[in-house]
């Protein structure tokens, strides 16, 4: 006798056949319903879904990377992961694409533009969906290689008006001017500027605090800290102490992280150096604990999880064929006054 078809539970992997066979559709439909494409019913979608969770069907990702031509997966390339602010930065960005099926590969670039470029060819090769990348500054090689793909692009972190660049982020200028602005607003005038790392958007920060400080006519290139190291809070303290040293002294120190900012209190702590009455501190990012240093941090908040998931929604548009409502997206950010100022 004829064996009888098994269950598609007992018969190994579910397949789009069997969740069709369930909702009454074709398999077709119930990939498109899946893949939550706009032209297919509601109604239909749910009774697919239902269907799905009834006979526990998970996709197949190689198949529906056949079937697309491309992967299920986004390429994301990112300076560092070790960094606070890019961590929140990858969180805001899986949380939207793993609703939408989509999975990340993580490139870390190292503020290396070498690195980044060699880490996209590799990323290429694998055909992704679509590409997340940080900033706008990137060499000839990988510009051209992001625009000879085909594969839809955001940039993460800034924003611009180009033609044909997709970005979500915000001013980096802008928001230390504004810092800048408050400091001097406080009364403060002899006020320092401290950086490391020295990468694009520090480096944009430090536009927007130089900006500021010629208009008042207060800039003085002694005022200017800039150290090439990785930023951290033993730097900032090091930095902290070399600063307090100068003569004239200065009565505010603008850091251009909040790690460095976080450092530099704890410096004053341990040296017996009244913040703000001696000198006011200041950081950027708003980075956890800041609010709980003594005295907290006045910084800049910095929109980092939302910047991963808007810059995820827009590619998940453009993945899809869409166009998204505006090619550019500013988050903002906004200036937190605390009693460090």
């Amino acid at each position: 006798m004829p064996s009888r078809p098994a269950s598609p539970r007992s018969s190994g992997r579910v397949t789009l056949a069997d969740v069709a066979g369930i909702a009454g559709v074709s398999p077709i439909t119930v990939s498109r319903a899946l893949r939550g494409e706009r032209a297919v019913d509601p109604e239909l979608v749910a009774r697919v879904k239902a269907a799905a969770d009834r006979l526990g069907y998970v996709p197949d990702p190689a198949a529906r990377a056949l079937a697309s031509r491309h992967g299920t997966h986004v390429a994301l390339l990112i300076p560092m992961l070790s960094n606070a602010l890019f961590v929140d930065v990858l969180e805001g960005v899986q949380k939207a694409l793993r609703t939408e099926g989509y999975q990340t590969l993580i490139g870390v670039t190292h503020y290396d533009l070498a690195e980044e470029e060699q880490l996209l060819r590799e990323q290429l090769l694998h055909r992704p969906a679509g590409m997340l990348v940080t900033g706008l500054d990137h060499n000839a090689a990988t510009r051209a290689l992001i625009q000879s793909s085909g594969i839809p692009c955001v940039h993460l972190m800034e924003t611009t008006a180009a033609p044909g660049v997709h970005s979500v982020g915000f001013s980096q200028a802008d928001a230390a001017a504004d810092l800048t602005r408050h400091l001097m607003a406080r009364g403060y005038r002899r006020i320092a500027f401290a950086a490391a790392q020295l990468d694009p958007r520090t480096l944009l920060r430090l536009d927007g605090w130089r900006r500021e400080m010629h208009a008042a006519g207060l800039h003085a290139s002694i005022l200017e800290w800039l150290n090439p190291a990785p930023s951290s809070i033993a730097l900032g303290a090091t930095l902290f102490e070399q600063i307090i040293a100068q003569s004239p002294p200065v009565d505010a120190i603008f850091f251009c992280n909040d790690d460095l900012a976080q450092g530099a209190l704890l410096a004053a702590l341990r040296l017996g150096i009244e913040v703000p009455q001696r000198v006011a501190v200041a950081g950027f990012n708003d980075l956890t604990g800041s609010d709980q240093m003594v005295p907290p941090l006045t910084t800049v908040r910095t929109r980092r999880t939302e910047i991963g998931s808007a810059a995820a929604r827009m590619l998940v548009a453009l993945m899809r064929g869409e166009t998204p409502e505006t090619p550019c997206i500013d988050v903002g950010y906004e200036v937190v006054l605390r009693q460090s100022t």
